[in-house]
């Protein structure tokens, strides 16, 4: 699920991670969903290993502040003497902590937001009703539904390029879906132009785009989310909560003459980024990769073993992990339009706040990580050194 007043709350880290982008340096406080207040005593904490074997109960008939799945997948990390209470005590728990980290003036916006896309739901007419609800084989090219199906590291390997250490390419888009999909923003458009309407952009950084979520295609994306993004992110990034996503921020970008011309050096608000080409024609536009790093590290510099650059086809996609730095160079000439699914992680954002190495994902936590066991290593081998010599003489 998309979630209410998170899609547009950015904070811009320090230089040089700044001067705009579709990301931000360091999550707003709503995104970070810190679940456990300080104030609250350890028994109240959640677990910080999940209970596999307990079934959530299901949140979706409720009228909640937050997405369904977010009370589902949070289930499992309350107290045990929690799970077997009634819903309605599990939800003000979860409910009552969540709340601290959102103020009465984020609750009035969420509020307007939900209103405000309420009004296009209601008004707005769609183009091409068959891309509001998932059809695989009319979506997706044949080698990536069959790697899906199988389901393993060596089927998404199968179909996968990794041309630099966790950003992973591969053919996903049909040409028909991408042009139905681009058909339908154009219509959006035209229809927010014609009603005067004012549109709200996918976030701070871009003029230009349009937020999907907003007009209908929410639960598609949720569902793209949920059955084909979250088992790979399973696989290649469970060390940033790949198989704990559970909400979504879902918008196309534009990029050209009068559109959008570039993108500067950012980090996403995302655990996981899908970025996919639809289109159109185009040349310039590459993106430029530079490490992952965690909020501590956000704005070190990039080993050479870091740097890549990519050049964008219409169809294919590019998935990598959101605190992956990157940015895209300028668009020359033509109009080039893009896909972007933010997946994000509840458990994995409160999970962090207990930690500080990072070293398993980020590339100077890992140098620095790899640089303390170098001096302790050498400082053991001098100590025995000295000994050894003291006990010759």
């Amino acid at each position: 699920m998309s979630l209410p007043g998170a899609d547009r709350r950015e904070v811009q880290g320090p230089s040089p991670v700044s001067g705009g982008g579709n990301g931000v340096a360091v999550a707003s406080d709503l995104n970070r969903l810190a679940i456990v207040a300080s104030n609250q005593s350890t028994s109240q904490r959640l677990r910080l290993n999940p209970n596999k074997d307990h079934k959530p109960d299901s949140y979706e008939d409720l009228q909640l502040d937050f997405s369904p799945s977010i009370f589902s997948s949070l289930e499992r990390y309350l107290p045990p003497t929690m799970l077997s209470l009634p819903r309605d005590d599990k939800v003000k728990f979860m409910k009552d902590i969540l709340l601290k980290y959102l103020p009465h003036g984020e609750r009035n916006r969420v509020q307007k937001h939900r209103e405000y896309r309420q009004k296009i739901i209601s008004n707005y007419q769609p183009l091409h009703r068959e891309i509001y609800t998932m059809h695989p084989q009319t979506f997706f090219v044949p080698s990536f539904l069959k790697a899906i199906n199988d389901n393993s590291e060596e089927s998404f390997r199968s179909i996968m390029s990794e041309p630099s250490p966790g950003v992973f390419t591969f053919e996903m888009i049909q040409p028909r879906f991408c042009e139905l999909l681009l058909s339908e923003v154009e219509n959006f458009e035209k229809w927010v132009n014609e009603a005067k309407f004012r549109i709200m952009r996918p976030n701070t950084m871009n003029k230009y785009g349009a937020v999907l979520d907003d007009f209908g295609l929410e639960t598609m994306l949720d569902k793209l989310m949920e059955g084909y993004i979250r088992p790979i992110s399973k696989v290649f990034f469970q060390e940033v909560g790949g198989s704990t996503l559970d909400s979504h921020h879902g918008f196309v970008v534009e990029y050209g003459k009068d559109r959008d011309v570039d993108l500067g050096f950012h980090v996403d608000d995302s655990e996981v980024t899908l970025n996919v080409c639809l289109g159109k024609q185009f040349s310039g536009g590459e993106l430029f990769f530079r490490g992952t790093r965690c909020d501590k590290h956000v704005n070190t510099g990039s080993q050479s073993e870091e740097i890549f650059d990519y050049s964008h086809v219409p169809g294919r996609a590019v998935l990598h992990r959101g605190r992956h730095r990157h940015g895209a160079r300028a668009t020359t000439s033509g109009h080039r339009i893009n896909l972007l699914l933010w997946c994000r992680s509840s458990v994995f954002r409160e999970m962090k706040k207990y930690q500080k190495d990072f070293s398993s994902w980020c590339g100077e936590c890992f140098r620095e990580k790899k640089e303390r066991q170098r001096l302790s290593i050498a400082a053991t081998k001098s100590e025995l050194l000295r000994k050894e010599g003291e006990s010759t003489t």
